[in-house]
């Protein structure tokens, strides 16, 4: 393969980014107001729709991270839960019964008081529509009972601790507004009452957005900012404009070369944090579409890709290249030396995959592409976000590999509700894809091979969009779900990972990066590596809240 195909037109696109920022070619710049925060959104979109729908994931950003609250923040950087809209939780002695305490004086952006009924009535209509169930709570709880105005449990169909991730974690919505709504599932939610520091939507408009602080909000003194303002941006190209030209001054995008980018256009101001502290990025293979389903050739196909040029093409030397369990630093003291050992299939080795793809009959025929057992030749589609340059770039990098070794790859991009749709329902060959996050891998790997979470072609799968699922993996996390031993959390996690080291059901590429830079010209107050707080990356919700509620103008 000739990687100048690859690494020339990245040169000539810096070069073409670099020329715009010295000789005058830049957006028209607007200071914007003080004391309003401008943050760029991570579904990055050349319009937007007034969606603050915060039950389906699929809503704009502030409806996650500034509107409506969970329970409990699972605060990643630190490794520990926050105490939220819940001052506390207790298990019961048997495991069955997990309870919260919500928290007194909290009132809805109206004026309503929030009670511990608002977040039953919340976990109900997870049950009544069983769409906005995204992470399958009602597949472990029994039923929701308030015992006071702010006293709430939740009792389990048998053990499971990983649940008071996935409870504490469930955004919030007020009864009084909600109960009338027809149909929560298509609901819009166009002028939301939440519990969180910014809920006015002062302006909207298709390609920019303002939210203003909630009147009401239970913080004293919080939030310190004005507003949240949200330019739409099409793609990673135009979000580092803005942010290098200082219009954005909060930002979680990839920015190539950020240091000559980004730093040094105002090295007083510009600043960033690249943690390896997410979930991975995987190829996932879609296991209804033969022969994707052979093992052999999902090896095959990993062992195609050179992730080592991958990562230095595609994300500047950013992140490293996976090993086989698809484990980021997030989870570091879970990784299993054997299964990492045995994962050999993530090595860069074409010969190998071309051994592979004989033993599963995909032979090279006289055209130089490999064909089926059938005569059909052997083409793959790969599924990216449009704009996504990173990732775009990664996909590039994985056609031309599999090109080597006879094997017709097309890179498809999306803007991301349509790629996200088609992930859902398994409508793919390849995709790009992240992986599921949470205090241990428990959701990770249920993600990647439960039974429970794999849904037939068409319906709409919250994780497992490769539709794999595996008894064994049943067993162990069945296991894990009753157990707080460490010793026997890190066994079963063990086997979890040589499990998919031998299956390949998905392939890690490399640990995400938890992108996050902002500017200090304005507001000060980010959370960064001598400072820890929370992540920087406004990508990740509930976090948001614990920086939205720390920053001030400075």
């Amino acid at each position: 393969m000739d990687f100048r195909r690859t690494t020339h037109p990245l040169r000539c696109w810096l070069a073409l980014l670099l020329c715009a920022f010295s000789v005058g070619c830049e957006p028209e710049s607007r200071a914007p107001e003080p004391g309003v925060l401008v943050i760029t959104e991570s579904e990055q979109t050349a319009s937007y729709v007034r969606n603050f729908n915060p039950l389906l994931g699929a809503g704009r950003w502030a409806a996650n991270h500034a509107i409506y609250e969970p329970l409990l923040i699972y605060n990643v950087a630190q490794g520990r839960y926050e105490p939220w809209l819940s001052t506390n939780y207790a298990w019961s002695d048997d495991g069955l019964a997990l309870s919260f305490t919500t928290r007194t004086g909290v009132k809805w952006s109206d004026g309503e008081a929030f009670s511990a009924q608002d977040a039953a009535f919340t976990f109900e209509l997870l049950r009544r529509f069983p769409a906005l169930d995204i992470n399958a709570v009602w597949k472990f709880l029994e039923r929701v009972e308030t015992l006071s105005e702010n006293q709430l449990r939740l009792r389990f169909k048998r053990p499971f601790v990983p649940g008071l991730y996935y409870l504490a974690s469930q955004p919030i919505v007020p009864e009084h507004t909600w109960r009338d709504v027809e149909d929560p599932v298509t609901f819009a939610d166009p002028n939301p009452v939440g519990t969180g520091p910014f809920t006015e939507i002062e302006s909207f408009q298709s390609q920019v957005y303002q939210i203003g602080k909630n009147p009401n909000y239970w913080q004293p003194e919080k939030p310190k900012l004005k507003a949240l303002r949200f330019p739409a941006f099409p793609a990673n190209d135009q979000t580092n404009l803005a942010l290098i030209h200082g219009d954005l001054d909060w930002a979680g995008t990839f920015v190539p070369a950020i240091d000559r980018t980004f730093v040094s256009r105002d090295p007083d101001h510009h600043r960033y944090w690249f943690p390896l502290m997410q979930g991975s990025v995987l190829l996932y293979p879609n296991h209804t579409r033969a022969p994707l389903d052979d093992v052999r050739v999902r090896k095959a196909l990993s062992q195609a890709i050179d992730r080592k040029k991958l990562v230095q093409v595609a994300l500047f030397d950013y992140s490293r290249p996976a090993d086989a369990t698809g484990l980021s630093d997030a989870y570091a003291k879970y990784r299993d030396p054997q299964a990492v050992a045995a994962g050999d299939w993530v090595n860069y080795d074409p010969q190998q995959a071309a051994t592979l793809l004989d033993s599963a009959g995909i032979k090279m025929a006289a055209d130089g592409l490999r064909h089926l057992p059938s005569g059909e030749p052997f083409e793959l589609e790969i599924n990216v976000v449009a704009g996504w340059s990173d990732w775009v770039r990664s996909a590039q990098v994985i056609c031309r590999n599999l090109e080597q070794v006879g094997v017709k790859a097309t890179l498809r991009s999306y803007d991301f509700g349509a790629w996200f749709q088609k992930l859902q329902r398994g409508d793919f060959w390849l995709s790009l894809g992240w992986t599921e996050e949470g205090p241990t891998p428990y959701s990770l790997y249920r993600g990647l091979m439960a039974t429970e979470t794999k849904q037939p072609l068409e319906e709409e799968a919250a994780t497992n969009w490769h539709r794999f699922a595996s008894a064994k993996a049943d067993a162990w996390l069945r296991e894990l779900e009753r157990t707080t031993d460490p010793m026997q959390e890190h066994a079963l996690y063990a086997s979890l990972q040589r499990l998919f080291v031998e299956q390949a059901p998905a392939l890690p590429l490399f640990p995400d990066v938890s992108w996050g830079e902002y500017n200090l010209k304005r507001f000060k107050g980010f959370p960064n590596e001598a400072d820890p707080y929370a992540l920087l990356t406004p990508n990740k919700a509930p976090d948001s809240l614990l920086v939205l509620t720390r920053l001030e103008a400075k």
